[in-house]
């Protein structure tokens, strides 16, 4: 099973759009709620591939994923569970 991270803030609405999917997959996930925390956000920025400060910001098994149009571009693309490691993914 994959390592999925979300560094987030509670009322952002590409936030719980993002979890939403995560959750709809079954997928566990550790949550960085990070509302006005400037030293968290350093830290979510220092871990991306791209400087991006907007949230929220999506790692799966430390890999960058991005925001949520991110994610669900992947999964528009049929790669998000191959990415989670989803046994259905393998499968195909």
């Amino acid at each position: 099973m994959a390592n999925v991270e979300i560094y987030t803030w509670s009322t952002c609405p590409f936030c719980l759009r993002s979890k939403y999917l995560l959750d709809q997959k079954g997928v566990v996930y550790t949550e960085y709620v990070i509302d006005g925390d400037e030293a968290a956000r350093d830290s979510m920025v220092a871990r991306g591939s791209n400087g991006r400060r907007s949230v929220p910001q999506i790692f799966i098994n430390d890999q960058h994923i991005g925001g949520s149009d991110d994610l669900y571009a992947l999964e528009r693309q049929g790669n998000l569970d191959e990415l989670l490691g989803r046994a259905e993914a393998l499968m195909r």
